[in-house]
């Protein structure tokens, strides 16, 4: 299954310092496959398109930026709806 990822940390939390926004999530996460990653980093925002074959892979990719960071996780689709 296919996520969208928005994680967001405030700028006294910015990683910029301390290893980039790499050090945000776990790119060997078990049953988890990073896709795409985009930034808007002046915001503090990173966009993911995850792969996961659960909630539990999902949350061990997520798991370096848990400290400082919010996420909002959506499930997404690569086929389009068909009536």
């Amino acid at each position: 299954m296919l996520f969208h990822i928005t994680q967001i940390h405030p700028a006294e939390q910015c990683p910029i310092d301390s290893g980039g926004s790499r050090t945000l999530y776990n790119a060997s996460a078990q049953g988890a496959k990073l896709r795409a990653m985009y930034g808007a980093f002046a915001e503090h925002t990173i966009y993911y398109i995850l792969e996961a074959d659960s909630a539990e892979a999902v949350q061990r990719f997520l798991e370096p930026g848990f400290k400082r960071c919010e996420a909002s996780i959506t499930p997404v689709a690569e086929t389009a709806l068909v009536k």
